[in-house]
């Protein structure tokens, strides 16, 4: 790559310290040579903005006035951030040499909108991790899944997703985007407020016509669930709420009908499922997702706009992942055929 554009490295914060003094060091030492390194801060009540400004005093700070979450709080800080990539980079993920320059050379190369790296999980380095794995996809029920990971099974990495391949969702773990197609898709829906934010992002880019790439030459390491325990009642709420957001919003209408019928009522029975656990405040969450979905359906009508047929091949799988998983007993991708996509 003889042209370098300019990238700008944006981590958001939120009480952080922690993991802003184990992984900060990891992605200040990146090469590429035109670069930015900016911290956006959503009102953190720790001193995690203090170790910033005292040990990195060249790294820009953007500090917003209150918590707007992972989905409001980069669309303020992007605001005020000029460069031709943004990379929307999770504070606790640990970067490799040479993170940088692949996905920004495919990028340029394939014409990518937004692209991720190969995402592996920090305590089992072996192991692909649960948020992007080697590249998201979603079933015909909307159901997100990842080359690399079904539901809660990783694969462990051995070669098998070393290909540049096109994919529905690129993780916002490690999340690259041209600046000009964030601006044209005006960012991430700010009601989302976390969680399933980049995969509505990504299928609106791909309704303006943008493709969105895997890039297996850059390597990444994330802890995950560093904002929210895995079991927390309140990423189960905003995963059921913001899922059903994101069908409404972006499927074609009569689809939309049909498909949020059927998943309501599979909600209904993860419902009683939780109950049978003995996990009432999960169940609880999923009552309440419902019910804000209903109280936003005229809010969420009014963000649907017309697009052209998005091809499918290769990009939605057209059967239901959940069957596949729990009937089928399918747990790796490369077990899911091909026809299907």
């Amino acid at each position: 790559m003889t042209h370098y554009p300019k990238v700008a490295i944006v981590i958001l914060n939120w009480n952080g310290k922690y993991f802003l003094e184990k992984f900060l060091p990891s992605v200040y030492n990146s090469t590429y040579p035109n670069i930015e390194f900016v911290i956006g801060d959503n009102a953190s009540t720790d001193d995690s903005m203090s170790f910033v400004k005292e040990i990195y005093p060249h790294i820009r700070v953007i500090e917003n006035d209150q918590n707007y979450g992972f989905a409001g709080g980069y669309n303020k800080v992007l605001e005020k951030v000029e460069a031709d990539y943004y990379v929307l980079l999770n504070s606790d993920v640990e970067v490799t040499d040479n993170w940088i320059e692949p996905v920004i050379d495919m990028m340029e190369r394939e014409n990518y909108a937004a692209a991720q790296p190969k995402i592996l999980a920090y305590h089992k380095k072996t192991h692909f991790e649960h948020a992007g794995a080697a590249g998201g996809y979603i079933d015909a029920l909307g159901y997100p899944f990842c080359r690399g990971r079904i539901l809660h099974i990783t694969e462990e990495d051995q070669g098998q997703y070393n290909d540049e391949k096109e994919i529905f969702w690129a993780t916002g773990a490690a999340l690259f985007i041209k600046s000009s197609a964030w601006e044209e898709a005006h960012g991430f829906d700010a009601d989302f407020f976390a969680h399933m934010e980049e995969i509505d992002l990504c299928w609106r880019l791909k309704k303006l016509g943008y493709k969105i790439g895997y890039c297996p030459t850059s390597t990444v390491y994330h802890v995950g669930g560093g904002t929210l325990n895995t079991s927390n009642p309140k990423k189960t709420y905003l995963n059921f709420r913001n899922n059903l957001f994101m069908l409404q919003k972006n499927l074609p209408l009569a689809n939309a009908f049909v498909v949020i019928f059927i998943r309501l009522w599979l909600d209904l029975l993860a419902l009683i499922h939780f109950i049978i656990q003995g996990k009432g405040k999960d169940a609880w969450a999923v009552s309440r997702a419902h019910q804000d979905f209903f109280i936003n359906f005229i809010r969420n009508s009014k963000k649907r706009k017309k697009y052209s047929v998005i091809e499918n091949k290769n990009i939605i799988y057209q059967k239901s992942i959940i069957w596949d998983f729990y009937v089928n007993k399918i747990q790796k991708f490369t077990d899911l055929s091909a026809n299907n996509f």
